[in-house]
């Protein structure tokens, strides 16, 4: 998980990402071609996306075909969104209750006491 969020904390890294999920298959011309660098650069970036296994490829020929991976991201988001969701999920579940009980509060309230308030 750490070689995921070492990739994903450069710009150009989180670039690339976009532009291969977008175009499934890019090759590495495909993907130099988007940004205003040298074409080793990007070979670089994209080593430490495939390290990361947020890129996988796929060689057909001599050509190298580009694919991201969702699943180093998932699995961040499975670890940490689950245990916020609960917590989440249990104060809107106490606020929902507390707006329930007030409105049925309101309802039982005798007439003459609501000309009052």
């Amino acid at each position: 998980m750490d070689n995921t969020f070492s990739a994903l904390a450069n710009k150009t890294r989180r670039q690339i990402l976009d532009f291969v999920k977008n175009n499934p298959a890019c090759l590495v011309n495909d993907i130099s071609r988007q940004f205003a660098m040298s074409r080793v650069a990007i070979m670089k970036h994209l080593k430490i996306l495939e390290q990361a296994n947020l890129l996988v490829t796929e060689k057909i020929g001599t050509s190298k075909h580009h694919y991201f991976n969702v699943i180093p991201i998932q699995q961040i988001y499975d670890r940490w969104t689950d245990e916020y969701s609960r917590f989440m999920a249990s104060r809107l579940t106490g606020f929902k209750n507390q707006i329930e009980q007030q409105l049925q509060d309101d309802e039982n309230e005798p007439e003459q006491d609501k000309k009052c308030s």
